[in-house]
């Protein structure tokens, strides 16, 4: 399938490729201000205008809500996207990161994004990324441990402000339940850490996502309205990676 962008024969290849960028951006978000759109293609805004009003010209739905910014109109659907070598590469490089730090349900989401990407790629490319396959190899310490499945509930549970029950192991191998309303995750010290506000000891809680013994998600919304930014919380953490 054609995409119309190409139909123009004034707009030279890296006007083509930033608005490919632009209307990949739009899709990937609700909302998109102008002034991220600047940010992210090192553009001004008046070439943001420009710009979007030259996929509007050919047809792209692209629409403005004040104070909010730009969006695709629900039901539009970029045609099929091709890859350049260098950019299955990197997904290719990342697949085996994945593997060594994310947990298992995150490694079978990964693979599964990834396998539709390959299923895009042309001949030459699936050869060379079977090449690269075969010659590219990780080592991680002992130390990372990552043979559990939470990562996928916990980012739901994130995403849509939903608690969590989790059954939880700390340092003297006790194990209780605890109702956590998850603001975050972050890895550091080779290791995943939910940090959520914990119900049971009524104030923000560090746990170490490989000791969560069983979680549940509840699909009940947060009962703690002002959660600080997950970001604030990493000023408190211990050490520095």
């Amino acid at each position: 399938m054609e995409n119309p962008i190409f139909d123009r024969p004034h707009l030279n290849m890296n006007r083509i490729d930033r608005l490919f960028g632009i209307l990949t951006f739009l899709q990937s978000k609700k909302f998109v201000p102008a002034e991220k759109i600047a940010e992210k293609f090192n553009i001004s805004i008046r070439t943001v205008y420009r710009d979007i009003k030259a996929l509007c010209e050919q047809g792209i739905p692209v629409s403005f809500e004040q104070h909010r910014g730009y969006f695709v109109v629900q039901g539009y659907f970029l045609p099929p996207i091709s890859f350049s070598n260098e950019e299955a590469n990197a997904l290719l490089l990342m697949e085996g990161l994945v593997n060594g730090v994310a947990d298992r349900s995150i490694q079978r989401n990964y693979s599964s994004a990834l396998s539709k990407v390959k299923n895009v790629l042309r001949g030459s490319q699936k050869e060379k990324l079977e090449l690269l396959t075969n010659n590219i190899r990780h080592q991680f310490p002992d130390s990372v441990s990552n043979n559990y499945e939470h990562l996928s509930v916990i980012q739901n549970a994130i995403s849509n402000s939903h608690i969590i029950e989790i059954g939880y192991r700390n340092n003297n191998q006790e194990t209780s339940l605890r109702e956590v309303e998850p603001i975050g995750l972050i890895f550091y010290a080779f290791s995943w850490h939910l940090i959520g506000w914990c119900h049971k000891r009524v104030e923000y809680r560090d746990f170490r996502v490989s000791r969560i013994q069983h979680i549940r998600y509840t699909e009940l919304p947060f009962r703690k309205k002002d959660h600080i930014e997950v970001g604030e919380y990493m000023k408190q953490l211990p050490v520095k990676y």
